[in-house]
């Protein structure tokens, strides 16, 4: 698989209100220890459901004799914020550590580390960096993140990038929009935000950027036709694929996230949970980039899924996404769909675990 971009954990050191995630906030005591021990019981169990390599046929790169090269793919360790304490020492270094012991025979794993990068030390970059850790991403280079804006960014761009070129990294030279960014030697580092010139500019109409009135997408945003979308989700074997975990297990075709999860890697390993899903009408619709068609075997032309794609804002704007009308898809129609997925590989594991019978050979007489 190309890239899988994992959320580690719900705790963030900040509360910005253009996330798309609610659940990313500061957490105090109890609540911080809560969110800490999910992400640390169930982090080895996830990793264990990722593939068993993290590697893909690069179609858009033909060798001289036409056939696919096969490329190392990534693992983008995201949350929240993964650098915060005890995140950092408890799940952080942690799930680095057990990724690089899965690859290390397996073709290996490009780590990418998501970071807002205001926590960053030097001893924090050469914990990273002794770990194996491919690239750091700072994604906080906007207007949104309190104390970041304008002059005060590129002061803080400056001061990271000679803290990371003191330790040998390089600065990226592709774009975080791009598809391939991680096809460079590393390590690297990279910056990007929400900025209006972004692919994630327009805000999706989620978490805080939705109750906040700040996602200006329309019909004409989609979300899902392109690499951190849903496209190509389904092709796991070739370039383009990527999906979405959560600190639960909790596996989406796009960073969006749909409405209801398409599987769980607590229950499941992630290729069967893709490979189940392969053919059903809705879910070919996205890895296709087309969520408009995903409802025609069901009954909702293209016509229909454009018309449940409009909505009223908090603020009592009218509103129309694709990620809309995916919602109430998901809603009314794809539960029993996922469910069926879900008891396919229940029987399949059942049938896998069965012991198998073994046949008496016949006496001589009977022969």
């Amino acid at each position: 698989m190309e890239s899988i971009y994992y959320v580690m954990a719900w705790a963030c050191h900040r509360k910005c209100r253009h996330c798309y995630e609610d659940r990313f906030r500061p957490y105090v005591r109890d609540g911080l220890e809560s969110v800490v021990r999910e992400a640390e019981e169930n982090f080895p169990r996830i990793v264990d459901g990722f593939p068993a390599r993290m590697t893909y046929l690069d179609q858009d790169d033909p060798g001289p004799d036409g056939a696919f090269p096969e490329k190392t793919g990534r693992v983008i360790l995201s949350g929240g914020e993964v650098l915060i304490d005890p995140v950092r020492e408890r799940v952080t270094y942690k799930v680095i550590e057990r990724l690089a012991a899965k690859y290390a025979k397996q073709g290996g794993v490009k780590v990418v580390v998501q970071t807002t990068g205001d926590l960053l030390t030097d001893a924090i970059v050469g914990d990273l960096l002794d770990r194996g850790v491919w690239m750091i991403s700072v994604a906080s280079v906007d207007d949104f993140h309190v104390g970041l804006e304008g002059a005060r960014s590129k002061r803080f761009v400056d001061d990271l990038a000679a803290r990371f070129e003191r330790h040998g990294m390089r600065r990226s030279g592709l774009s975080a929009s791009t598809r391939n960014w991680h096809e460079e030697e590393g390590p690297i580092y990279s910056f990007f935000g929400a900025t209006p010139d972004s692919w994630i500019g327009k805000l999706w109409p989620r978490g805080r950027a939705w109750q906040n009135g700040l996602s200006s997408a329309t019909l004409a945003d989609n979300f899902c036709n392109r690499w951190s979308g849903g496209l190509n989700f389904l092709r796991h074997a070739y370039n383009g694929s990527e999906v979405s975990v959560e600190p639960d297990g909790s596996v989406y075709p796009c960073c969006v996230k749909t409405k209801l999860p398409i599987g769980n890697l607590l229950e499941d390993d992630l290729i069967a949970i893709l490979d189940s899903l392969t053919g059903e009408p809705a879910y070919e619709a996205i890895t296709m980039g087309h969520p408009e068609r995903m409802g025609i075997a069901h009954g909702w032309s293209e016509a229909t899924f454009v018309d449940r794609s409009a909505t009223v804002t908090p603020q009592g704007e009218p509103y129309r996404n694709l990620c809309i009308g995916c919602d109430r898809f998901h809603e009314e129609v794809l539960g029993a769909v996922l469910e069926s997925a879900r008891e396919r590989r229940r029987a399949m594991r059942a049938a896998a675990s069965a012991p198998s019978r073994s046949v008496s050979p016949l006496p001589a007489s009977a022969r």
